[in-house]
């Protein structure tokens, strides 16, 4: 049985807000002023002219559709997800759940390699898409947190980036699938009036912020993705299939000292057709610490957070709900300037 999410839908309105959109090929001044503004302010953003090119997006969206279109026994070969591999409905160890069904790839290539065997037909052809696909949008990634320490006045401009290049680098590409409404009866088997009160509120992924860095985020042309803002109301996020969406993790959020938060947001479940969402999750090596980087502590704004490895917070992570607050762990309460309170 799908167990409803613990913080209902209803309990927060939704609004129509523009998304901000930021063109990459602008020139390096402005654009690292409007990446900041628009991570300051949302901690979520759409970003155009990326350099990914098409037919890059669009193999491994041929791959996951491929994958996600066989038999649930075939695509049961791939898992179950622990943490790596297939997954349906079950989302991490306690008991969060929602109406989806996804493939959760660590981005080091032998792990791919070694995945590849139970999830295609032909693996070598499914490791190159995979690997191409990772490559081309950790530089999206890298060039955009290049941007965040410039627009920062960060001395070591590469000091956030060097986190997800780092060869041992704990990244993770996921990819998640919606099906469409009309096949709730194959999905959910609670009795059909209780599905007929939920269809408009079919949780695909509850509300969670991302631990990570930085999330790059492709979707098809299906609607679905919401994103909060930080005055609590939601905003849904138009499907645009050649572009990226990029949101701040938590790790980004500490790294700052709070002056990024990380944005929280959710996935529906309520369309006709089925939305399929491709996510680049950046993350340091599991023995990499974090903390606030000393451009951001002063005496005024002491550090808001303890140091602690990126192990540390996974496992952390991984002892919560889907929706609970990780960084409460990790807070120190000194209550001078903390706007993430």
């Amino acid at each position: 049985m799908v167990v409803p999410s613990p913080t209902p839908i209803r309990t927060k309105k939704t609004k129509a807000v523009g998304i901000p959109t930021i063109d990459l090929s602008l020139n390096r001044s402005m654009l690292s002023k409007l990446i900041v503004k628009a991570c300051e302010e949302y901690g979520f953003f759409k970003v155009v002219n990326h350099g990914v090119s098409k037919e890059i997006i669009a193999r491994m969206e041929e791959e996951g559709s491929e994958f996600f279109g066989r038999t649930t026994t075939e695509k049961q070969r791939a898992g179950p997800a622990s943490p790596f591999g297939y997954g349906c409905k079950s989302i991490g160890p306690n008991g969060d759940m929602g109406e989806l069904e996804y493939l959760l790839l660590h981005t080091n290539s032998l792990s791919i390699s070694e995945r590849s065997q139970a999830i295609s037909n032909d693996p070598t052809k499914f490791s190159c898409v995979v690997n191409d696909y990772i490559q081309a949008v950790k530089e999206v990634a890298c060039e955009i947190l290049d941007l965040v320490a410039e627009g920062l006045w960060v001395q070591d401009k590469c000091i956030l980036s060097k986190l997800i290049r780092d060869v041992h680098s704990d990244s993770l590409l996921r990819l998640n699938h919606y099906p469409q409404v009309k096949d709730i009866n194959d999905w959910d088997p609670t009795p059909k009036l209780f599905q007929h009160q939920c269809t408009n509120n079919r949780i695909g992924f509850g509300e969670h912020s991302d631990p990570q860095i930085l999330t790059i985020l492709q979707s098809n042309d299906v609607g679905g993705l919401q994103v909060s803002l930080h005055d609590g109301l939601w905003v849904p996020v138009p499907p645009d299939p050649t572009e990226f969406y990029v949101i701040v993790g938590d790790a980004l959020q500490v790294l700052t000292n709070g002056r990024f938060v990380s944005a929280r947001h959710r996935a529906l479940a309520n369309s006709m057709k089925p939305r399929m969402s491709m996510v680049y999750f950046g993350a340091p090596p599991l023995n990499s610490w974090i903390y606030p980087l000393p451009e951001f502590v002063s005496p005024q704004k002491p550090s808001l957070y303890k140091p602690f490895t990126w192990d540390q917070y996974k496992k952390a992570a991984y002892s919560l709900r889907l929706g609970d607050s990780r960084l409460d762990l990790f807070k120190i309460h000194n209550n001078i300037g903390d706007k993430t309170h």
